[in-house]
């Protein structure tokens, strides 16, 4: 696949490469080509038995500002969300789920569908400002996967889930969403550090112990939460307000939604 969104790049000593999310125009926003070709990048570096790890970044300002909201129409029945909600999930779930490790270097935003993906890989380094969140959730919606409550304590979780605010890199490490955070301009120094260690581990060491860890997941129920999420998130996008904040965003813009979204909230988000 020849790649337009995302570039793909081998490291010249060490057994991992480095895929970057290139939209910065767009603050790296997912749509159906980007998604395809990380979806294929994927495949393509777990195919490959001269790499054995995959950073995972984005290009400018941000890891990832989620789901392109420009991307179309998302006035949808409930039937159309569920197949939209599935479809991602399973996009997330490849990523998870790949034989070789995974580090997220988040360099900004990773908001909503960018933070899940940040989720979605094993490991993560933050910079100290980045923004983190699920702010989604104020215009009566839900990410695709809700892979929060299997990476941080359920006390944090609650509080990202029910309040839509971001939190700094800093306050994503101390409650564990990520491994560690540090300053902006070290965030992919620390990541290559870290896949270079990675990657000088011998291969089944990596494939067969994420195996049993992945296992673990699974064995506690993992999947069929996702699953589930993916029900309540496609009756939650059909209900009477998620469908007026959708219709508004198709009717008067992203700009307009997000101004309408967050004035309610400013005076909190500054105290």
């Amino acid at each position: 696949m020849d790649y337009t969104q995302i570039t793909y790049e081998r490291d010249e000593t060490d057994k991992f490469v480095t895929v970057t999310m290139n939209r910065p125009e767009k603050l790296n926003a997912l749509g159906d080509t980007m998604l395809n070709e990380l979806d294929d990048a994927v495949k393509r570096a777990s195919d490959d038995k001269d790499v054995n790890a995959l950073i995972l970044t984005g290009t400018g300002r941000a890891f990832s500002t989620g789901f392109d909201l420009q991307s179309d129409n998302f006035e949808m029945g409930i039937e159309a969300w569920r197949e939209n909600v599935l479809a991602n999930m399973r996009r997330f779930y490849a990523l998870w789920s790949a034989p070789i490790a995974t580090i997220a270097a988040v360099n900004g935003y990773a908001l909503a569908g960018g933070m899940e993906l940040m989720m979605c890989c094993d490991l993560a380094v933050a910079a100290e400002d980045a923004k983190i969140g699920e702010p989604e959730i104020r215009h009566a919606s839900a990410p695709p996967t809700l892979m929060m409550p299997w990476t941080a304590p359920i006390r944090h979780v609650r509080y990202l889930m029910f309040t839509g605010d971001t939190i700094s890199g800093e306050e994503a490490a101390q409650m564990h969403l990520v491994n560690k955070a540090v300053p902006a301009s070290q965030v992919m120094t620390a990541a290559r550090h870290l896949a270079r260690k990675v990657a000088r581990i011998p291969v089944p060491g990596i494939k067969f112990n994420k195996l049993a860890i992945n296992n673990a997941q699974l064995a506690s129920g993992m999947y069929n939460a996702w699953l589930y999420n993916a029900e309540t998130t496609a009756q939650l996008h059909s209900t009477p307000e998620g469908a007026d904040w959708f219709r508004l965003l198709f009717e008067k813009g992203l700009k307009e939604f997000l101004t309408k979204r967050e004035t309610p909230f400013e005076d909190l988000d500054r105290g």
